[in-house]
């Protein structure tokens, strides 16, 4: 009699090192590895098409890590597992409103039956639960959050030691999760190493190159100074405990301490984003703020589709869209820039622009995603006050000043001066097959200043 199967179920957590669930099963001996992609539960929150090109190539790579044993599936993970008909079932938890309902189900129908099913810490350095104030309560700003919450909590564990994998080959089957859209699909992947060992690299490149300038740096989007690692943690194929760890050791040995704090800092802002998705799980439709449930978005469909083409006559914000679309990834000071200009400059509801990042960023995370757009828009938790409305001119002047970030992503501002290349309409001669900008800067932050004003005296 076939002996029934040790299932591993990966999820955001495509890695073969240091994953609690893969560590786990093993001990039972030989595993079947599977990968189920659940648009049915998902709801209004299915992977977007940027998202779905990654993790195409994310499964390849973690199958040939586990020897051309996994298996992948496409459907409700609660039918398919019933089929596979396991003994042990191994999983490493997401935080997802949606997923959390989702696996309770699972979970509760097969520890009726007999079967044993775990889950594992995997994707966070620490659970949404374990982070609260004396009195109990979720930590609202992001300081305390992190300083008297986090750091007063135990360090977190260390990378797990490499397991030998018995997965058990069954019958192969093929996939193809990449959306049809001509070209784009192959050349947004370009400059990418989409697997386990391309997140080691990316972490080994930043820390080598990058992490020494980190802290004034990143705020440059033309320097090497970020560590680009956001779609790997997101897809788990790197675990913010390898992160956390070789970042700390490498900035210890090469006295980089205050830029590795800042560093670790933005590894809990991701904490963070997890923590009000937890205890907010409408984070991505609702207003934190419900003072700003009134607040009166305009509707301008030519503005926001000349936003999302990078078309706004505003060289940082067109180089920040374009980016976006033909790479899957935004600098981090740029995808501020941008998204106040969205909802501030041109007034348009922060949710439309949280849908858009999420159709088109390799990264795109329900709760880092939510969590930023409301930040920006002032209706979230520690938001930016109202009245921080980021000058896309005086912003690239600072952080672009020769416009080589700019020239990157607008080639048609090529040849202009320096001073011009943030302000291309005050040229003699301005660019050809460049738009004259969509809005008048002054004017839009008064009209913005004076929406959000009223607000606050509702």
């Amino acid at each position: 009699m076939t002996q029934k199967p040790v299932i591993v179920w990966f999820r955001q957590d495509l890695r073969t090192t240091d994953n609690p669930a893969l560590f786990e099963a093993a001990k039972s001996g030989a595993i079947v590895p599977i990968y189920i992609l659940d648009d049915e539960n998902a709801g209004d929150k299915k992977m977007g098409r940027a998202s779905r090109v990654w993790l195409h190539h994310s499964l390849n790579a973690l199958n040939k890590n586990l020897n051309g044993t996994l298996q992948v599936y496409q459907g409700n993970p609660l039918d398919i597992l019933k089929e596979l008909d396991p003994r042990e079932i191994h999983w490493n938890r997401c935080y997802e409103p949606w997923r959390i309902l989702r696996d309770k189900e699972i979970k509760s129908f097969f520890q009726d039956k007999g079967v044993s099913v775990t889950s594992h810490k995997a994707s966070l350095l620490w659970e949404p639960w374990e982070v609260s104030k004396k009195d109990g309560t979720p930590y609202k700003v992001f300081t305390p959050f992190y300083r008297k919450g986090c750091l007063s909590l135990s360090e977190p564990r260390d990378e797990l030691d490499p397991v030998v994998i018995e997965a058990e080959k069954t019958a192969s089957n093929s996939f193809n999760f990449i959306p049809d859209h001509h070209n784009w699909t192959k050349t947004i992947t370009q400059g990418w190493e989409i697997s386990q060992e391309g997140a080691m690299v990316c972490l080994d490149d930043f820390l080598e190159e990058g992490l020494k300038h980190y802290k004034q740096g990143r705020d440059f989007p033309a320097l090497n100074a970020v560590s680009r690692l956001s779609p790997y943690l997101h897809f788990g194929q790197i675990s913010p405990q390898q992160v956390w760890h070789k970042a700390r050791f490498f900035a210890k040995a090469h006295g980089l301490d205050q830029q590795v704090d800042h560093f670790c800092s933005e590894l809990a802002w991701r904490e963070f984003s997890y923590s009000l998705l937890y205890y907010n799980p409408d984070l991505a439709e609702k207003n934190l703020n419900p003072k700003f449930n009134p607040f009166d978005w305009r509707t301008d469909d030519n503005a926001f589709k000349a936003w999302t083409q990078g078309q706004t006559g505003y060289p940082l914000i067109d180089a920040g869209m374009r980016e976006l679309w033909q790479t899957g990834y935004m600098h981090n000071r740029v995808r501020m820039v941008v998204a106040s200009f969205l909802v501030k400059n041109l007034m348009i509801d922060w949710r439309l622009g949280e849908k858009w990042f999420w159709d088109c960023l390799f990264d795109a995370d329900q709760a880092n995603n939510a969590a930023s757009w409301q930040w920006v828009a002032g209706c979230g938790a520690d938001a930016a006050p109202y009245f921080r409305i980021f000058n896309p001119v005086t912003q690239s002047q600072k952080f672009d000043p020769d416009g080589d970030y700019i020239l990157k992503y607008v080639p048609e501002l090529k040849g202009l001066s320096k001073k011009h290349m943030h302000e291309p309409w005050l040229s003699a001669i301005p660019p050809k097959n460049y738009p004259a900008p969509i809005v008048e800067l002054k004017a839009s932050r008064e009209r913005a200043l004076t929406a959000y004003k009223d607000l606050s005296s509702l």
